[in-house]
């Protein structure tokens, strides 16, 4: 080729270039000028970026302010940008937005590098700066078109110029969805790890810095495999630009991290109480209830509530060990490949809701000495020793198909006492526990059932069942207004009762243990819960007398049956009911009204409404005689001496009373009592009836779940002694009212097949 011809090439090379330069100009004019006069004037306003009002849930917490539950459909903690902590910040920025703080916007060197890459087709690979996707997320959509980008491109220019870095910085950091509802970092900190924001490590601050580019894909509570393969990206991000260490990136990459279980967000467990108090805001203020900043202050107490949560917890898993394993939950076939059959196991186990440490995993090997399995984190441990203890029969080569343990079985394991894992399984009984102050009726604790995300039915506030012989004490109080005393003596032999006796079929009531022991005092049946002796004092007292007077104590009458069958429990009561009723012995005669919310707050800090219980029980609330809370208060303190609740002496009080309550067939296992000024009442039963065993009664169902409870809940309380009523005298012993001192009244009672009390003075007793 000659030099002619070169220089000719070259300058056509330079001409094209100019033309390029020029046809590049002119496009970019064009382009500038459709920005200015077609897109930059329907812009919306930035009113939502510049006066940024973000919804803030529904929050409920206990009276010491401890935050149990979050309604609305964005869970929003805002964190201003002076309280984000620093690190947070720059992981974000690390793996989002590395040069934010530098560009003007856009961010043309990360575009170009994205545009090159997209060349293919499409818009893949982002180039999206973090004021591009606060105005995405304000104003836009996410649909990948032309269209929408200028208009992110134009609103990002738009929010730059009307607002600080640090101020974009503030509304994505708080506005930004991060999954699990949770919009912005200070509420994704406490939906995942339930930690403040402050408080994270810097393990747990990566993984939520890897959320925005797909909470779907990398929610740690769902896919927390590919959680860690986010995180990790993250880390080493954070380890190139030196915001870490050497040292710190090797920790923060072996860190195991305790992920909440989906659905707990709180420490506290108290999801009814929650419920309970959105549905009193809800029916005031509908659906601003949700978005408004309105705060809850329920009566709970954080102490009493997580005693009372891990108390209904353990014993309703000692009940259900007690009864045996009844099998794997499901199967699965596990594939050969290791990457399908890890999709496969991640499937299963996702379907299956978490129970609080009962954890969902998929057998992988089974042998009588060890079980291999894999959990949804992808954990694979190992069970033996005491932890196969449970599923020992499923295990056994002559165990059936059905609850073999093999290969693909899903069961539960849980982490025990020393870190031991230990198979499990999901119980199927129910269980409820209530208590509230015997003077205010406050709420201490509830707790209603033994998971609220297996179930959400509230069998403190909702279940009606059949008391048993918690109703007892309540038929005795009334027999005291008939002139009985805990010394009235009670023929504790057979009794048959004809038609005409019921009015309706002939009847033979019997006692629980079939003794049977002559003669006993009113006092020595309730304690020992004597089923034949009750029904003989109805029968002195008169039903339509008894049953009208229960309804002093809140009793639905319309539920108790108007037959000899009233003293043996057969109506329907709910926990709250019991302990309201309770309550009336408990504080000397008084009914109260259990109540669970103290006050309601606006968004604003003002109060909208607050309970103000008075200081004394007012005198227009008695509803029985204070000599009947007395005595039957005296009586109630010996079932927990020498009865059927004497299980609950173990806890070295002298102001204990209560009454275990088993129906017939033990379908309902009940305990009611009080002590310290703290009425509660636990219960468990089947919710399709049946019973819960030959062996078991509400001493061994119930009463466990309130000793464990009142152990805690008593240990800053006094006993309280109570001062004698006037009105009482003492015969041999015993109280009695004054006015049945007479012969009349006390030795020719007519008790019907009660034997009256023999001869004795009565001596006045005073305060």
């Amino acid at each position: 080729m000659t030099a002619s011809s070169n220089l000719f090439s070259r300058r056509n090379v330079v001409r094209g270039v100019i033309v390029a330069a020029a046809g590049a100009a002119i496009v970019g004019a064009g382009l500038l000028g459709y920005l200015l006069l077609y897109v930059a004037p329907k812009l919306p306003a930035l009113d939502a970026v510049t006066d940024y009002r973000p919804k803030i849930p529904l929050r409920i917490y206990t009276a010491d302010k401890v935050l149990i539950g979050e309604f609305g459909e964005e869970h929003r903690d805002f964190v201003p940008i002076k309280d984000m902590p620093d690190m947070m910040k720059k992981a974000l920025l690390a793996i989002e937005d590395t040069r934010f703080y530098e560009h003007g916007g856009i961010d043309w060197i990360r575009a170009m590098g994205a545009a090159k890459s997209n060349l293919a087709g499409g818009f893949r690979q982002g180039g999206s700066t973090i004021t591009m996707q606060v105005a995405r997320n304000f104003f836009l959509t996410r649909e990948k078109v032309i269209g929408r980008k200028l208009n992110e491109v134009m609103l990002a220019y738009k929010i730059e110029a009307a607002l600080s870095k640090d101020q974009i910085l503030e509304l994505y950091m708080n506005q930004i969805y991060l999954g699990q509802r949770s919009f912005g970092f200070g509420s994704a900190a406490q939906t995942y790890f339930g930690k403040s924001i402050k408080d994270l490590s810097i393990a747990e601050t990566a993984m939520l810095a890897g959320l925005p580019q797909n909470p779907a894909r990398h929610n740690p509570a769902v896919n927390p495999k590919r959680a860690r393969e986010r995180q990790h990206t993250v880390l080493k991000r954070l380890h190139e630009l030196n915001y870490i260490s050497d040292a710190q990136y090797e920790q923060a990459l072996h860190e195991p991290l305790r992920v909440n279980n989906r659905g707990q967000e709180f420490d506290t467990h108290a999801e009814y109480v929650a419920e309970l108090a959105r549905q009193v805001v809800f029916a005031q203020f509908k659906e601003d209830s949700y978005t408004k900043g309105i705060s809850v202050y329920t009566t709970i107490l954080k102490a009493d509530q997580d005693a009372a949560y891990e108390s209904v917890r353990r014993n309703v898993l000692a009940y259900d060990q007690r009864h045996g394993y009844r099998g794997p939950e499901a199967f699965i076939t596990l594939p050969a490949d290791a990457a399908l059959r890890d999709d496969a196991i991640e499937e299963a186990l996702q379907k299956r809701p978490g129970s609080d440490r009962l954890i969902p995993a998929v057998v992988l090997e089974a042998g009588t000495r060890a079980v291999r399995v894999e959990t949804l984190a992808g954990e694979e441990i190992e069970i033996s020793g005491e932890g196969l203890r449970l599923a020992a029969p499923a295990l056994s080569a002559n165990a059936k198909d059905a609850i073999r343990l093999r290969p693909g079985a899903i069961i539960r394991v849980t982490r025990g006492e020393k870190s031991m894992w230990a198979i499990s399984q999901v119980p199927q009984v129910a269980a409820a526990f209530v208590s509230i102050d015997a003077n205010t009726g406050a709420y201490h604790a509830l707790v209603g059932g033994f998971d609220y995300n297996q179930q959400k039915f509230n069998h403190v506030t909702q279940a009606w069942r059949q008391p048993g012989s918690s109703m007892k004490p309540f038929i005795y109080s009334s027999a005291l207004e008939k002139g009985f005393s805990p010394g009235t003596l009670i023929n504790d032999v057979p009794l048959e009762l004809t038609g005409a006796d019921t009015g309706n079929e002939a009847w033979k009531p019997q006692n629980d243990d079939g003794v049977y022991d002559g003669p006993i005092s009113m006092r020595t049946a309730l304690a020992k819960s004597k089923n034949v002796a009750s029904v003989r004092i109805l029968r002195s007292v008169g039903v339509p007398f008894a049953h009208n007077y229960l309804g002093k104590f809140g009793f639905d009458p319309a539920k108790q049956p108007k037959n000899l069958t009233l003293t043996l429990g057969t109506g329907a009561v709910t926990p709250l009911q019991l302990a309201g009723a309770y309550a009336v012995f408990a504080n000397g005669g008084y009914q109260v009204e259990p109540y669970l919310i103290a006050r309601i707050v606006d968004g604003n800090g003002a109060v909208i409404s607050e309970a103000k219980p008075a200081a004394a029980l007012a005198e227009s609330a008695r509803v029985i005689d204070p000599r009947n809370a007395f005595v039957t208060d005296s009586m109630l303190r010996e079932v927990v001496r020498s009865g059927t609740g004497a299980a609950a002496s173990k806890l070295g009080r002298s102001d204990l009373a209560g009454k275990t309550g088993t129906t017939n067939d033990a379908v309902d296992g009940w305990f009611s009592g009080y002590g310290g000024g703290i009425v509660a009442v636990s219960w468990m039963g089947y919710d399709d009836p049946k019973s819960l065993g030959g062996r078991e009664f509400g001493a061994t169902v119930a009463m466990p779940i309130w000793i464990d409870y009142m152990r805690v809940a008593l240990q800053k309380r006094p006993a309280q002694e109570r001062p004698v009523p006037d009105g009482l005298v003492q015969v041999n012993g015993e109280w009695l009212y004054e006015e049945f001192t007479g012969d009349a009244a006390v030795h020719s009672l007519d008790m019907g097949d009660a034997a009256p009390l023999p001869p004795a003075a009565a001596e006045p007793v005073t305060n």
